[in-house]
């Protein structure tokens, strides 16, 4: 890891470790975080994508806050040489955005078992790995904030998401039982649910759809996939997510879920209230 002096850690001088940032929500949240006055490492599986991150950071003039580190969330023995390295250099981890992940679509009968290991290796399990790796650190600092990057899909179980909707439920209930574990030590386990945001795990999540030649579930998944780039057209700019990060993190009693973008409350009441039977007429006809 390069680019940072180590200093004394002061209120101007708190660590985050964000993963997944060469793109979409983390890219925008390691900058935002710097421009905060973080001291950002900035993960990613390819240090060669790291051009956009590093041009956006020194648009806006914060490149000597940020350092990129290479890190693939399912190389779990890199995980503890990478988070030990950095803790040593800079003091101590504040904040953790576990943010890496992708998504896989399909319906369930048609996507075969090794993508969905994959799904989960990725989103579930990179990210416990890399939390169980920071815990020890926060928790001798009696300190720090876990920022897990969830989606409603860890609330909505959508047809032809079923991969991604399970990992995505698979961290809200880690995440659950975690801030329970820690909230002794004063770190905060914090969930952040974005509805669709402009990213690019839209156009990499088509291409990860499983379908079978004449498939019985061709109507239902044209009528997801219609859905889904609809949405994806007309959905907001994903800094708000980012702007939220921030500003949890700067929150000493955050809450523990964040639901962010365009309807999520709104949906997430409806759920709550509706009887199942007619949520699922509702989902129905916004796939017809």
């Amino acid at each position: 890891m390069q680019g940072f002096k180590q200093e004394p850690r002061g209120i101007e001088g708190k660590v985050a470790f964000v993963t997944g940032t060469s793109s979409g929500i983390g890219l925008l949240s390691a900058v935002a975080l710097a421009h905060a006055g973080y001291r950002v490492v900035a993960s990613m599986r390819d240090l060669d994508k790291s051009g956009p991150l590093l041009e956006s950071a020194s648009r806006q003039g914060v490149a000597e806050r940020l350092s990129c580190v290479q890190l693939d969330v399912t190389d779990h023995a890199a995980i503890d040489q990478t988070i030990e390295e950095i803790a040593g250099k800079l003091g101590g981890i504040d904040l953790l955005v576990n943010n890496a992940g992708f998504a896989v679509g399909g319906y369930v009968e048609e996507v075969p078992m090794e993508a969905w290991r994959a799904q989960m290796e990725t989103n579930f399990f990179g990210l416990v790995a890399v939390s169980r790796s920071i815990i020890p650190i926060m928790r001798r600092q009696r300190s720090g904030h876990i920022i897990n990057i969830s989606s409603l899909s860890g609330r909505f179980g959508f047809p032809g998401y079923a991969p991604y909707a399970a990992s995505k439920f698979a961290v809200e209930g880690f995440s659950e039982a975690l801030r329970h574990e820690l909230l002794p030590f004063g770190v905060h386990v914090i969930l952040v649910e974005p509805g669709a945001f402009k990213t690019s795990i839209w156009q990499k999540g088509f291409e990860q759809i499983y379908a079978q030649p004449d498939s019985p579930y061709q109507a239902g998944m044209e009528a997801v996939l219609r859905y889904s780039r609809k949405a994806a057209e007309t959905s907001p700019d994903p800094q708000q997510v980012a702007e939220l990060i921030v500003r949890i993190a700067r929150t000493e009693a955050p809450h523990l879920r964040y639901p962010v973008g365009n309807g999520a409350r709104m949906s997430l009441l409806g759920k709550a209230l509706l009887p199942w039977k007619w949520f699922e007429r509702v989902t129905g006809r916004m796939l017809r």
